[in-house]
């Protein structure tokens, strides 16, 4: 008896640039989870604790703003941020010309924590990509065509 056969395109699965995404990124999460399990972070924790940290330059940020940056869900971001605020990592104050918005930064204790924490992270890709070699580069250029640039609201 014959087996149901896929209805793709590909004559293997290694062809679909889909699924080999969904594998390379399970892996990369996988070894950044590791990474970061020492400083007590989840990723998206560690990465809207890095993001606040580095937009902290500019104007005040509000949780708009963080979300934008990072590309994550605002409603999910809103979940993540009360937990760092639980854990003391950051602050939420009345934004100065908003009274709907409240900005959001980043406490001491956050900012100490994240600047380890980024150490182990950057080792944790460098490790991951060094297949690419010479190659990475052209890799995180192409990356780059592929990231969804979020509209900013007016």
């Amino acid at each position: 008896m014959a087996r149901p056969r896929l209805a793709t395109k590909f004559q293997a699965a290694e062809e679909s640039p889909g699924l080999l995404m969904w594998q390379i990124t399970n892996r990369w999460q996988a070894a950044q989870r590791a990474a970061l399990k020492p400083f007590g972070l989840t990723h998206v924790q560690f990465v809207l604790l890095a993001s606040l940290t580095w937009l902290q330059a500019g104007e005040p940020v509000t949780q708009r703003d963080l979300a934008d940056h990072a590309a994550t869900d605002p409603m999910m971001t809103s979940q993540v941020l009360r937990a760092l605020e639980r854990r003391g990592l950051l602050k939420r104050r009345p934004h100065p010309r908003d009274r709907r918005a409240r900005t959001l930064t980043p406490t001491p204790t956050g900012i100490r924590l994240v600047n380890r924490a980024i150490v182990a992270v950057e080792t944790c890709d460098r490790d991951f990509f060094k297949p690419l070699g010479e190659d990475g580069p052209a890799f995180l250029c192409m990356l780059q065509e592929l990231r969804p640039v979020a509209p900013r609201a007016g």
